[in-house]
């Protein structure tokens, strides 16, 4: 692990931070962004690890079970792996892919139009608010 001299209070507090985050989320749908794990992590002030972008993950399905409830887009797609612009394993098994039934692969071009689509979506609808 990394030593950046946060306690690991503050980092649970970071990325836990409801709120903080879904901000995040909310300004790159805005600018038609998609940020990598590391950026997103980057954003909190931390530096990546796999244990953070887990807990990261724990988050953002709170914000898009809250966003679903209130009639809104995911926004937890708009989080994706630097090596291929695709959402991580959680989004595809639990999140958002799983709710629109996805049953393909995660990877290709029909995981890469469903991600683009998702992310179209919110893109659309946070630029007209």
């Amino acid at each position: 692990m990394w030593d950046d001299g946060i306690d690991g209070t503050d980092v649970a507090s970071r990325i836990g931070d409801v709120e903080r985050v879904r901000g995040l989320l909310i300004m790159a749908a805005r600018t038609g962004t998609a940020l990598s794990y590391s950026e997103m992590l980057a954003a909190l002030g931390l530096r990546f690890t796999r244990p953070r972008m887990r807990a990261l993950c724990r988050t953002m399905d709170r914000i898009d079970e809250d966003g679903r409830a209130a009639g809104e887009p995911g926004l937890a797609v708009l989080v994706v792996r630097a090596s291929d612009g695709l959402p991580g394993q959680g989004w595809w098994a639990g999140g958002r892919a799983a709710m629109l039934d996805h049953r393909g692969d995660w990877t290709g071009p029909a995981a890469r139009a469903m991600v683009v689509a998702e992310q179209q979506a919110a893109f659309a609808w946070w630029r007209a608010r």
